[in-house]
């Protein structure tokens, strides 16, 4: 399990957290950006200009001018290429400890979700979603079944809400308030109408990537305790849903540890619910992490 305390500095957090649970495999470097592109100085130590009078003449005279020539030094056997050359642009790669930490989590199949919302919800904790070089831990969900005068799905089926009635496995974005973008892990049978919404999760892979997306520099839960963040994160529009996350490529979800405690309590910003689903405890949460989004108090232990 991933013990995250206030307490201490994230790194610190992360990397006692992670070693503890993966011993074969050290903390990610998320700080390195592979696309990012080095300048070299205006004063190029690989090119010297120099000025050499040469004897020349012209039709209108026979006197002498002087012209300037550009020369390229000579490299020398230990010399690095240019960077700036289209040859020798930096690659976009998979760190090779992010490749080990792949082998280890394995996409998870289909029938991983063929089950009821409530009972897929608790088991995602722990779980990764992965989209290129970003893998992110989830820590926090809530449960959205049929009959639940809160999802979605409640109005039937509509061109907006139509992946939420696919087959368990698949992405469901929809745009909340016109700003944020919120992912929901489609649950059960083709037809039923649930799902899960992520509502938090903590940073494994691809900082740089998530503080750039985010618009925001820092390692705090700040970063990605709420929906929003999680999606903004990942870079997700409305053109992710019925995105099957069981398929290579994409966005994954990778299997993962699961938590030892679980916290549960209502779900957040349904006050126009019918009341025994607004008191329902259908969100989940990593117990004894801080990458958990308000309120927290209204959480208690499984």
């Amino acid at each position: 399990m991933l013990w995250f305390s206030s307490k201490l500095p994230f790194r610190l957090q992360f990397q006692l957290s992670f070693q503890s649970h993966y011993p074969f495999v050290s903390p990610i470097n998320a700080n390195i950006n592979p696309m990012k592109k080095t300048h070299r100085l205006k004063n190029d130590s690989h090119h010297k200009i120099t000025v050499q009078k040469i004897p020349t003449k012209t039709k209108a005279s026979s006197s002498k001018t002087t012209t300037v020539k550009v020369k390229n030094k000579r490299k020398s056997k230990d010399s690095k290429p240019n960077s700036e050359s289209p040859e020798n642009l930096p690659i976009p790669q998979i760190n090779t400890t992010l490749i080990s930490f792949l082998n280890k989590f394995p996409i998870l199949t289909q029938n991983f979700y063929q089950i009821d919302a409530l009972d897929l919800a608790p088991r995602l904790l722990g779980k990764f979603l992965r989209r290129d070089d970003v893998v992110l831990q989830i820590t926090e969900v809530e449960a959205y079944r049929p009959n639940d005068s809160a999802c979605h799905g409640r109005f039937g089926k509509t061109a907006r809400t139509a992946p939420v009635f696919g087959p368990g496995g698949h992405a469901y974005v929809y745009l909340c308030y016109g700003l944020h973008m919120m992912l929901n892990i489609v649950a059960d049978k083709d037809g039923v109408g649930a799902a899960v919404l992520i509502r938090s999760c903590a940073p494994i892979s691809g900082l740089g990537t998530i503080q750039q997306r985010r618009g925001l520099k820092t390692e705090k839960p700040v970063l990605l305790a709420g929906p929003g963040k999680v999606g903004q994160a990942l870079g997700l529009s409305t053109e992710w849903s019925s995105h099957a996350l069981y398929t290579p490529g994409g966005l994954e979800l990778l299997d993962g540890p699961e938590p030892e405690h679980i916290l549960v309590g209502p779900r957040v910003g349904i006050e126009y619910a019918l009341p025994e689903h607004v008191n329902a405890l259908w969100r989940f949460a990593f117990a004894g992490s801080s990458w958990i989004s308000a309120p927290k108090k209204t959480l208690r232990p499984l």
